[in-house]
C-alpha cells in the first residue's frame, strides 16, 4: 500500500456537461457548510471534474441535475509559454456514480 496519496470525493449536483472527442468536462455543485456564532451558514462550490476515456461508459446517462459522487485524483497542470504560462489543479476522475436522477428518482 503506497504511503502517500492523494484523492478527492465530491457528491454533488451536476452542472454544465462539456463533451469532446477524448474527454469530458462536468461541473459538481457541492455545499460547504459551517456554523458561525451559533448560526448555520452556506457555500455553494463548483468543481470542474475531468472525466477521460477510461470513465466514458460512466458518464453517458449523466444529465444536468442529477445527484452524482465522483472520486479520482488532483493533479497539476501547466497551459501556455512564458509570460502566457498558467498553472491549474484538474480533478481527475476515476469513477462516477449516478446517485439519484435530477427529477428525485433513485438509481
Amino acid at each position: 500500500m503506497p504511503k502517500n496519496v492523494a484523492e478527492f470525493q465530491l457528491i454533488g449536483n451536476v452542472g454544465k456537461i462539456t463533451r469532446r472527442e477524448k474527454v469530458a468536462y462536468v461541473s459538481v455543485a457541492v455545499n460547504n457548510n459551517w456554523r458561525e456564532d451559533g448560526e448555520w451558514k452556506s457555500e455553494t462550490v463548483w468543481n470542474s471534474v475531468v472525466c477521460f476515456q477510461n470513465v466514458a461508459a460512466q458518464i453517458e446517462a449523466v444529465e444536468k441535475g442529477d445527484l452524482v459522487r465522483v472520486t479520482g485524483t488532483p493533479r497539476e497542470s501547466r497551459h501556455g509559454e512564458g509570460a502566457d504560462e498558467k498553472y491549474r489543479t484538474e480533478l481527475v476522475a476515476q469513477t462516477f456514480s449516478i446517485l439519484a436522477k435530477g427529477g428525485g428518482e433513485e438509481k
